[in-house]
């Protein structure tokens, strides 16, 4: 661009001190300065919010640096470009001649480009004999060249703001996570504390997250949220140095385990039925009255099938043998999400899951037990998982999980109707068991 050279836009346009100022900006341009079109374009894109442009302004920007010779933008080649409003239109996908021409305004009034009118207003190059561009009107690129560090800056803050909040949004997803499980193992472990006032204290806390925050919106209230969780940390720390217990996950198993000393359960138990076990025990006149208990514990109960999974007979009462891990979870899916690490891979952790979703469902410990143990406690987390996947049909899951218990000890109750009709409208789980 010729220095000192001002141009004024054709017709009605007015001429205005911003473009004057943009002018003399695309005369800084740096010797030997170069930059790809088409990168330079994508960190505009990054740094459209700060450039103060529109999506669709950036599609006729787009649009206009197709007609650029060169994949590098240079003084050497020229800054001009000239292309007819109909060239345009059809390369910005098909836009309207009015709203064209408003997106470009756009752009010039964001000093992405200039305009160098011909005394006409038409756009076109003077060529000399040997073919070379000796004067063009049309659109200056030449503040891109000009503000190419600039530009590039403020897409480089763009992507460092985004991953920021990114990061920030993550870590309190992970804090809410922590403080809402940490809550419920007080509350279920009987650890004493105001858990009432913290518990609405993380209300409040939730309620301040607005739907569209920015890093600096969330930071303070992470902050805030951390230090309520190390509260929480430090509450359950004392009660666990006073009592000198183990928290982890064999005390939640102990909590839930069956008070009948002849039952035994195994961490993961085969379907299949026990054929060698059921003849020698029928045919051993030795065998005891506890022999017989646990092989009835052993057996599948009543019409089961071996593979399927089937429903226990109705007259066959408590005692009832647990149905496959992989088929509670193809039928139960939902259950997946509040296991360890938002993943199932043995009986223990499906019950552990299961009195995180009974204190959800609002079930009382009291009636937990009860199914634990009139059910088995394999059993009874079954049955909860089934009642989280129905959670829409069911009003009081308290209330259900006590009759479904009274149900299994008179012999009325089976699982296996509810756990096949569940695993049919659910089909192939995505996620298995290890």
């Amino acid at each position: 661009m010729e220095s000192g050279y001002v141009t004024t836009p054709f017709g009605r346009r007015p001429m205005s001190l911003g473009m004057l100022a943009n002018q003399h900006l695309a005369e800084t341009i740096e010797p030997g300065m170069k930059r790809s079109k088409w990168k330079l374009f994508r960190a505009i894109c990054e740094a459209r919010p700060a450039l103060g442009v529109t999506d669709r302004a950036l599609t006729v920007l787009d649009a206009l640096l197709t007609f650029y010779p060169d994949d590098e933008i240079s003084e050497e080649k020229g800054l001009i470009v000239f292309p007819s409003n109909a060239q345009l239109s059809l390369r910005a996908r098909g836009m309207t001649p009015a709203t064209l021409r408003r997106h470009l305004a756009v752009l010039v009034e964001a000093g992405l480009i200039l305009r160098k009118d011909s005394p006409n207003g038409k756009r076109y190059a003077r060529r000399d004999r040997a073919g070379a561009i000796g004067d063009a009107f049309g659109f200056s690129v030449a503040p891109l060249l000009a503000r190419a560090v600039e530009i590039e800056s403020l897409a480089a803050q763009a992507v460092a703001d985004r991953e920021l909040l990114r990061v920030t949004r993550e870590r309190l997803t992970l804090c809410r996570r922590d403080i809402s499980k940490l809550i419920t193992a007080a509350l279920e472990e009987g650890v004493s504390g105001d858990w009432e006032g913290i518990s609405a204290m993380f209300r409040t806390l939730l309620a301040r997250i607005p739907r569209v925050a920015t890093a600096e919106d969330l930071a303070p209230l992470l902050d805030e949220m951390a230090m309520l969780r190390a509260e929480i940390v430090n509450m359950l720390e004392r009660r666990i140095k006073t009592q000198k217990i183990d928290a982890n996950e064999s005390q939640i198993e102990h909590h839930k385990q069956n008070s009948n000393p002849d039952s035994t359960y195994e961490l993961e138990p085969s379907f299949e039925t026990k054929q060698g076990e059921k003849a020698a025990a029928d045919n051993d006149p030795n065998a005891g009255p506890s022999d017989e208990r646990r092989l009835k514990q052993q057996r599948p109960s009543g019409r089961m099938s071996n593979r399927a999974g089937g429903a226990a007979d109705p007259g066959a009462g408590p005692g009832l043998k647990s149905f496959p891990l992989g088929l509670v979870l193809q039928a139960c899916p939902s259950i997946l999400d509040y296991g360890p690490g938002g993943n199932i891979g043995n009986w223990r952790d499906l019950m552990s899951a299961a009195v995180v979703v009974r204190s959800m469902l609002g079930v009382s410990p009291s009636a937990y037990e009860e199914a634990c143990s009139g059910m088995g406690p394999e059993n009874a987390a079954t049955v909860i998982a089934c009642i989280l996947e129905r959670g829409g049909h069911i009003n009081s899951p308290g209330g259900y999980l006590r009759d479904l218990t009274r149900r299994t000890e008179k012999g009325e109750f089976a699982i296996g109707p509810m756990l096949m009709a569940l695993a049919r409208a659910n089909g192939p789980m995505a996620r298995h068991a290890s």
